[in-house]
């Protein structure tokens, strides 16, 4: 699963997921074996159909950081420590709140897929 998110000392809170360097990726990762992309926001067209190609969904989460980070059990950086919050962290949550958004060629956005 990929979390977009940001990830301080102060804790943690989803970003917007349909920015472009970050939708762009996710057809590409989808392809690469993650089932699961958790955000905030809605997906273009192209994104959705490329999530159902793949066999993957995407869930968005109240961007609410407080809600978020009391359910980060712990993280560490996996790589890029000089990016900070940018960096890749993994993270292990326990109770994340979540509601799938796209999935099966469908969106909660256009019952017919994409936003």
């Amino acid at each position: 699963m990929i979390f977009h998110t940001a990830v301080s000392g102060a804790g943690i809170g989803p970003t917007s997921s349909n920015k472009v360097e970050i939708e762009a990726s996710i057809p590409a990762l989808s392809r690469m074996g993650v089932r699961i992309h958790v955000g905030e926001g809605t997906l273009s067209d192209s994104t959705v159909q490329a999530l159902n190609e793949a066999g993957s969904i995407y869930a968005v989460t109240p961007p609410v950081s407080a809600l978020q980070t009391s359910a980060l059990a712990e993280w560490r950086v996996l790589a890029f420590a000089e990016e900070g919050i940018e960096a890749l962290h993994l993270l292990t949550t326990r109770g994340l709140a979540a509601v799938v958004a796209s999935a099966h060629g469908e969106s909660i956005w256009n019952r017919h897929g994409g936003s």
